[in-house]
């Protein structure tokens, strides 16, 4: 990669009157897109600079190439931290990038086409959908070079269960695609040659439904992760509440279209 070469690119998919797409690639592909101090910083502007996009509906993140989605943190950076000082504010910096990605406040998608270990699986996991090539290696190898699993890992338990979180995190060993399917660390599971088309189905289907309903259903998501379930619900009516807010424009244009259609027998 030469100094003119940036680390993270973001590249927009224009698809008129619904709005346009965000494809965040991380650009290490000969480094296996490995995140060092400069990539995440890079990672963190980009995805930072997607929160503020009132006209974004989706976005991709993935990595160049087909070796790797992402595969983890650069090991030459932690090798040389030599003091906890230094271990905190790297590991901080990662944790930054990461939460970057999942602030943004549209559907994340997960485009992974390769390795995607340690900080690589936590940035996965901490995207909204997961789609993955069957050619694709997931893993937390933390353990096996003396370091825990920590930041985004927490997410995993929430995914997999702790059961096969524990799998992941204390053993240390690498899992294929179909297995990565069948705890539900990913959703899909295709050929790499079908990559971007499930990537395209899910965007498909982001793209025809309400674009504050999304954003509004996001936001609820991520409530009801902290909240106990009586105080999730009310929240839930408030969500509800706030989609009439201005009139309710959003909803009662498309529910007036279905109720058109069924009308019409279609």
């Amino acid at each position: 990669m030469t100094d003119t070469q940036p680390l993270v690119s973001t590249r927009y998919r224009d698809h008129g009157k619904d709005g346009r797409v965000a494809w965040l690639t991380i650009e290490r592909e000969a480094k296996l897109n490995t995140l060092n101090p400069a990539t995440l910083a890079a990672v963190t502007a980009a995805a930072k600079a997607l929160q503020h996009d009132e006209s974004l509906r989706a976005a991709v993140v993935t990595g160049r190439g087909e070796r790797a989605f992402v595969g983890g943190a650069d090991i030459f950076t932690m090798a040389k931290l030599a003091e906890p000082a230094a271990a905190e504010a790297f590991i901080t910096s990662v944790h930054q990038a990461i939460a970057a990605v999942r602030d943004i406040p549209v559907p994340v998608i997960a485009r992974v086409n390769g390795y995607c270990l340690g900080a690589g699986l936590e940035l996965a996991a901490a995207c909204d959908l997961r789609v993955a090539a069957d050619s694709a290696v997931f893993g937390m190898p933390e353990v096996k070079v003396g370091l825990p699993s920590v930041i985004e890992a927490a997410l995993l338990p929430r995914l997999v269960g702790w059961g096969f979180a524990a799998e992941l995190v204390l053993l240390g060993e690498n899992i294929d695609a179909a297995t990565a399917r069948d705890i539900r660390l990913v959703e899909r599971v295709v050929p790499m040659a079908e990559l971007d088309a499930a990537v395209e189905k899910y965007l498909g289907a982001i793209l025809a439904a309400g674009p504050k309903a999304v954003r509004i259903q996001k936001d609820l998501m991520r409530q009801w992760e902290k909240l106990p379930l009586d105080q999730a619900v009310q929240a839930g009516i408030r969500s509800f509440r706030s989609t009439y807010a201005s009139g309710g424009a959003e909803p009662q244009e498309m529910l007036g279209r279905f109720v058109e259609r069924k009308r019409k027998g279609k």
